[in-house]
C-alpha cells in the first residue's frame, strides 16, 4: 500500500513537471538561436540547458537507457555523445547535415515514445540511432560557432549530465513514472512541431 502511494506521487510530481515544462515550451522551443557567447567553459556549459527540445532528448536517453539496463546503460549515453562530438566538428567545419531541426524535434518524439512503450534497447539498433540523434543536435550547435575547446567540453559534460538525470530517474521512480515521462516527452516534442509550424 505504502508502495503504491509513493509511486502515485512520483507520478503526480513527474506529470506536474511536464506540465510546467509544456507551458515553457513555446517561449523557450528551441536551443539554437546563435545569440550569445559560445566561447569558454561556462558557456558551454550553460548552452545546452537553454533549449527545451535538447534537454528532454538528452534525459531521454538517460531514460531508455535506464530503462533498458545492462551495458545500455552506458553504450546509449556514450553513443549519444560521441554522435554529437562527430555532428558538432561538422558543424564547425561549415558542413551542412539535411534536414537538422525536424530531425532534433523528430528525436523527442521517437525516444519519448520508446521510454513511454517500454521497448529495450537493442544494440543493433538503438546504437546508431542514439549516433544519429546526437549528431543532429551536436551539428545545431556546432554550426552556431562552438569553436573553444572549453566550450566544448563544457557543452559535452552537461550533455552526460542530463543523460545521468535521466538514468537516476529510471532508479528513483517506478516503471509508470519512467513511461509517463516519456509520454510527456512526446507530448512536449508535438507540441513544439506544432509551435514551429
Amino acid at each position: 500500500m505504502r508502495s503504491e502511494l509513493m509511486e502515485n506521487h512520483k507520478m503526480a510530481t513527474l506529470t506536474r513537471l511536464a506540465a510546467l515544462a509544456s507551458i515553457a515550451a513555446p517561449g523557450a522551443a528551441l536551443a539554437h538561436t546563435g545569440i550569445g557567447s559560445v566561447h569558454g567553459f561556462s558557456a558551454g556549459l550553460l548552452h545546452p540547458l537553454g533549449g527545451f527540445d535538447h534537454v528532454l532528448a538528452m534525459v531521454a536517453i538517460g531514460l531508455w537507457a535506464g530503462a533498458s539496463g545492462g551495458a545500455m546503460r552506458w553504450a546509449l549515453p556514450t553513443a549519444f555523445l560521441v554522435g554529437m562530438a562527430g555532428g558538432g566538428l561538422l558543424g564547425m567545419a561549415g558542413l551542412g547535415m539535411p534536414m537538422v531541426e525536424a530531425g532534433i524535434l523528430a528525436s523527442l518524439i521517437v525516444l519519448g515514445a520508446l521510454v513511454a512503450s517500454g521497448v529495450r534497447a537493442s544494440a543493433l539498433v538503438a546504437l546508431p540511432m542514439a549516433l544519429l540523434f546526437g549528431s543532429l543536435h551536436g551539428h545545431s550547435h556546432g554550426s552556431e560557432g562552438m569553436v573553444s575547446m572549453g566550450y566544448a567540453a563544457g557543452f559535452m559534460l552537461a550533455t552526460a549530465a542530463m543523460h545521468g538525470l535521466g538514468l537516476a530517474l529510471t532508479q528513483g521512480a517506478g516503471t509508470r513514472a519512467v513511461r509517463l515521462a516519456g509520454g510527456a516527452t512526446v507530448c512536449a516534442g508535438l507540441a513544439l512541431l506544432l509551435a514551429g509550424g
